[in-house]
């Protein structure tokens, strides 16, 4: 079989595990408590009087699922894709795979759609509610196909960049993090084509280029009523149909690369190292030698005495040694946590890799706010988002939504490498006390993203400099920076600490983050596009208050219940629909006091459970147990 037993395996398999089901129900329930809302949204502002009122709510309502759709479900694609060759390199099962008789394209196609499988069925599962929008008016049959055309070439790009990038990379958070700034430079890059509007590159405009290449501007356009041509292009290609041919031809390069260099990256160097320093220490002590003398019919050495031993064992690897004099070693602080994750390559040299494609993004970043300035379209746009947001932030969102995956990234990462790793077990013998573990940690991954951390303030810094933000906002969006790199570190810990399987956790802490900004954009999406009027609003959205708050609860509090945590899930999700009314309202330290109120609360209740419990959380309880 082309495919290979991987992917057979795991469709055998996946039948039988309820999160198939979980995943799926949940999704299309979703999708459904959304249309609700965007309708009772409109039903208690405004009056419906036709059949035009009809068809105009599900053509909007389109226009909100079908990007929603893409971002989660490719965003979902990339994650899995890469977390699942990330997870068996670190338990070192992806040799065992290496040593079978699967071919390169068996292994890396198998363990692509083995991976993308939840995804696709996901897909599958929402066809249906969108074929409601059509019973609505205002979207046709052929709208939701080139819809879903879209979005399940997108998936299978993103999670063929995720897969290959695993392949390639040693480290998990250095997968991660290269999937995620290979994402936005995807997007960034052709939103920076689609800015130039008009102009015509090869007979066709900036904007069907952009739209050819980057799977945002494609769904847009293949869920508006009327689909552009390009008379450059011919008569039946148009922009969507040149995205399907160049995402596919992207899928084919990725996979193809993959399939050639699989055995040439992997085992990586760390493995390859690792039996090298293991032959040399067997050699040394005489097994390798004795083996050959043994093989060739050669009598062993005669014994020797205790100096000619001593000689011999000073060649040993541990041996090589220099002596511990005063000012040649190397001094290790109090905290030896915080001391390994800041003075050495704990997360391998190639994040030298990701700091360098971080600084290009924020290259872009800043020329794109650069732009926007110099045109003077820094403080407002055209449409309605742009009354209340300006045109500045939009380089600067996905910018800051990718430092703080990179971070989140890093945190959860810190300790799923080390269980994987088997050192963990070592830290729980250890005097280590849980207050220099956690900050340990933490004060690791804020000097490791030190970038991440930094260039979105000095971003913020430039526009107020340029007068495109006030001294008063410009506090208040460094504040709340500050806030949720402090939470997105914390829930990475958090969710590494009570998830003993490494995919989970990475899964879990990753997808909160982005559910986080996704539920926001959804959330201003629809208050901007049914109504103006915020009184009325709270109870059409509620429910989406409601599964927000026990979708945050099952993740981190599920598995290690707290008051705190009972508490922060249901307060969480108000809070931050509070905020986003109020930001709409215009009144700015409310939005900043709530925010940082609101999940500097939560942080503190995920913290508070891995400084008291410490024993429970990282397994020392169940090992004085078993003693």
């Amino acid at each position: 079989m082309f495919i290979g037993p991987v992917f057979t395996r795991e469709a055998a398999t996946t039948p039988r595990r309820p999160r198939l089901y979980l995943y799926r129900a949940v999704y299309v329930a979703g999708l459904l408590i959304l249309m609700c809302t965007a309708w009772l949204v409109l039903a208690g502002t405004q009056i419906i009087t036709s059949v035009g009122d009809m068809a105009r709510f599900g053509s909007i309502l389109f226009r909100i699922l079908a990007p929603l759709q893409l971002a989660l479900l490719a965003f979902l694609a990339a994650l899995l894709a890469a977390s699942a060759v990330a997870q068996e390199k670190d338990r070192k099962t992806l040799i065992l795979l290496l040593m079978t008789r699967m071919n390169n394209s068996e292994l890396v196609l198998g363990k692509l759609l083995a991976s993308l499988l939840n995804v696709l069925v996901m897909l599958a599962a929402g066809l249906p509610v969108f074929m409601l929008t059509v019973l609505l008016g205002g979207v046709s049959f052929e709208q939701v196909g080139y819809v879903f055309a879209v979005t399940l070439a997108s998936i299978a790009a993103a999670g063929s960049l995720g897969s290959t990038l695993a392949l390639w990379r040693e480290k998990t958070f250095q997968t991660l993090s290269m999937t995620a700034l290979g994402l936005v430079f995807w997007l960034g890059i052709w939103e920076v084509v689609h800015l130039l509007g008009d102009t015509t590159v090869l007979g066709v405009s900036c904007t069907a280029w952009a739209a050819g290449f980057s799977p945002l501007r494609a769904v847009l356009i293949a869920a508006g009523p009327v689909m552009p041509r390009e008379p450059a292009l011919g008569p039946l290609v148009n922009s969507v149909n040149l995205f399907l041919l160049t995402s596919t031809l992207a899928v084919a390069a990725l996979n193809l690369w993959a399939i050639a260099r699989v055995r040439v990256w992997n085992p990586t160097r760390e493995v390859r190292e690792g039996q090298r320093r293991q032959a040399a220490q067997e050699s040394i002590w005489g097994v390798e030698h004795d083996l050959a003398q043994a093989k060739s019919g050669k009598k062993s050495r005669p014994p020797v005495d205790d100096a000619t031993a001593e000689t011999a064992r000073s060649g040993h690897v541990d041996a090589r040694l220099k002596p511990v004099t005063s000012g040649t070693s190397r001094r290790v602080w109090d905290n030896p946590v915080l001391w390994r994750e800041t003075c050495t390559w704990a997360y391998g040299r190639k994040v030298l890799v990701i700091r360098g494609a971080y600084l290009l993004l924020f290259a872009l970043a800043f020329a794109g706010l650069y732009w926007s300035i110099a045109s003077g379209a820094a403080l407002s746009r055209g449409d309605d988002i742009g009354t209340v947001i300006p045109a500045a932030a939009t380089p600067l969102i996905p910018f800051f939504l990718v430092s703080l995956v990179i971070v989140n990234a890093l945190a959860v990462t810190s300790i799923t490498n080390e269980r994987d790793g088997r050192s963990l077990d070592l830290l729980l013998v250890t005097d280590l006390s849980p207050k220099e573990f956690i900050f340990g940690k933490i004060g690791g991954v804020f000097w490791v993203t030190r970038q991440m951390i930094g260039l979105p303030v000095l971003l913020c810094c430039y526009l107020w400099w340029q007068g495109g933000l006030s001294l008063e906002n410009l506090c208040y969006v460094v504040g709340g920076l500050a806030v949720m790199n402090i939470f997105v570190a914390t829930l990475g810990l958090h969710c590494g600490m009570i998830y003993a399987n490494s995919r989970t956790a990475i899964s879990v802490s990753l997808g909160a983050v982005f559910f986080l900004f996704l539920g926001v954009w959804i959330c201003m999406q629809m208050m901007i596009s049914f109504s103006a009027s915020f009184q009325t609003q709270f109870a059409p959205f509620l429910a989406m208050i409601l599964g927000g708050g026990v979708g945050l609860y099952v993740s981190l509090g599920a598995r290690n219940p707290s008051p705190a945590i009972g508490v922060a899930s249901v307060v969480l999700p108000l809070a931050t629909f509070y905020a986003i009314t109020s930001f709409y309202l215009h009144y700015t330290l409310i939005v900043f006091v709530v925010t940082a109120l609101a999940y500097g609360f939560t942080t503190a209740a995920m913290m508070m459970p891995a400084l008291g419990e410490f024993n429970i959380n990282m397994g020392r309880a169940r090992m004085a147990e078993d003693e």
